[in-house]
């Protein structure tokens, strides 16, 4: 019973610094518990009556949940080690009975003040061994918590790049310029801000998937409500009679291609074309898929 609980709880703490590992530093496309933490909290807000509301809530409540889960499992990882080895292992403070103080809770509560490095001495480890294991959990708190931080601050930059990118897209879409104005070199140059930028999104798609969840409330800095004009642009500039503008049109083309498949195989599953995996992106964000089509002939930009 003491080594099943001992290696139960080895296999918790080692199950939550690989998923730790895979979130920051090595993403896979399988994903692991964050991010299922972060698609069933953002499935959740979906299902509310106030989904809109919700829904905006969605990304950052997951990230909580799963920094929760993360600290959670490892302070009962950690207390399945210490549980069976209560109080003999254990030096108590004066007023605390050992045979009263050597359950599953105060193993638990050990677990919790030394994975927190508070430290408060009232039940301490005295093996050899444990002495030396109560450290390294005080460092493996110290160890989420940095990962915690490195997460929020790889996150919002990602969130911003894209608001980023939406915005711009939204820009374009308003502004006064007709077609011709396209088929120029300032157009070309244009198309390739548009790819380069997409190509940035598409890597923090892969980074830092988790930023997939986070709903943005405005239509002009949503890129699920962009990406559909972005595509129509794409395809309307690949018939410009100047070259240049046909070429970064076919590149804009294939930075959009890359990110509808990121998209698709990471997080809708949709399997269909470009156009589908923008139309299923923007409709789990709850957005339309943006104005498509022509601007009109008279210049104005708008549809």
């Amino acid at each position: 019973m003491t080594w099943l609980s001992t290696l139960a709880g080895a296999a918790l703490v080692l199950f939550i610094l690989r998923d730790v590992f895979h979130t920051l530093w090595h993403p896979t496309r399988h994903g692991g518990l964050s991010r299922r933490v972060m698609r069933s909290v953002w499935r959740l807000s979906a299902l509310r009556a106030t989904r809109w509301r919700s829904a905006g809530i969605a990304g950052p409540m997951g990230m909580m949940t799963v920094v929760a889960v993360w600290a959670l499992t490892v302070a009962v990882g950690w207390g399945l080690v210490y549980w069976p080895r209560m109080p003999e292992d254990f030096s108590y403070a004066t007023g605390l009975d050992p045979a009263e103080h050597a359950g599953p809770v105060d193993a638990l509560y050990v677990s919790l003040v030394t994975l927190a490095t508070l430290g408060l001495g009232d039940i301490a480890p005295t093996s050899g061994w444990l002495r030396t294991l109560a450290p390294m959990e005080a460092l493996v708190g110290f160890v989420l918590l940095s990962a915690t931080v490195a997460w929020i601050l790889g996150v919002y930059p990602a969130l911003a790049r894209r608001r980023a990118l939406a915005l711009r897209l939204s820009h374009v879409r308003r502004s006064p310029s007709s077609v011709r104005a396209i088929d120029s070199d300032g157009g070309a140059a244009l198309l390739d801000g548009l790819a380069s930028a997409l190509s940035t999104i598409t890597v923090d798609f892969l980074q830092y998937a988790e930023s997939y969840y986070f709903y943005d409330g405005d239509e002009n800095t949503s890129l699920p409500g962009q990406l559909g004009y972005a595509s129509d642009l794409a395809n309307r500039a690949a018939s410009a009679r100047h070259p240049d503008v046909r070429l970064s049109a076919a590149v804009l083309r294939t930075a959009l291609d890359d990110l509808a498949t990121v998209l698709d195989e990471r997080f809708l599953r949709t399997g269909g074309t470009p156009e589908h995996v923008f139309s299923a992106y923007a409709d789990d964000h709850r957005r339309s898929r943006g104005p498509g089509g022509p601007p009109p002939a008279d210049g104005s930009g708008r549809s």
